[in-house]
């Protein structure tokens, strides 16, 4: 265990930033759950009311070093493809 003062607050800081980023991901992931659900029940209102929260999440956690920009375009992409072939 630390044992210095400046090595105590950061065991404090990273289990308060593990927590944060567990809540983020775990948003991601109803969201993406939620889009996935509404397209597979052929919902186009409900995956198009969807898509934008989704979307806005994943943006977020882009911005925020969360996930990997090219990641969260990816996840964008394929939400997008798979509310397309709804219609």
């Amino acid at each position: 265990m630390a044992n210095h003062k400046s090595a105590l607050k950061r065991v404090r800081q990273t289990k308060v930033r593990t927590e944060r980023n567990r809540t983020r991901k775990t948003a991601i992931k109803v969201l993406r759950k939620k889009t996935a659900a509404a397209v597979v029940a052929a919902d186009k209102k409900a995956a198009d009311q969807s898509l934008p929260e989704y979307f806005a999440v994943v943006d977020k956690a882009a911005k925020k070093g969360l996930i990997h920009k090219n990641k969260a375009s990816n996840l964008k992409r394929k939400a997008a493809k798979a509310v397309a072939s709804i219609a």
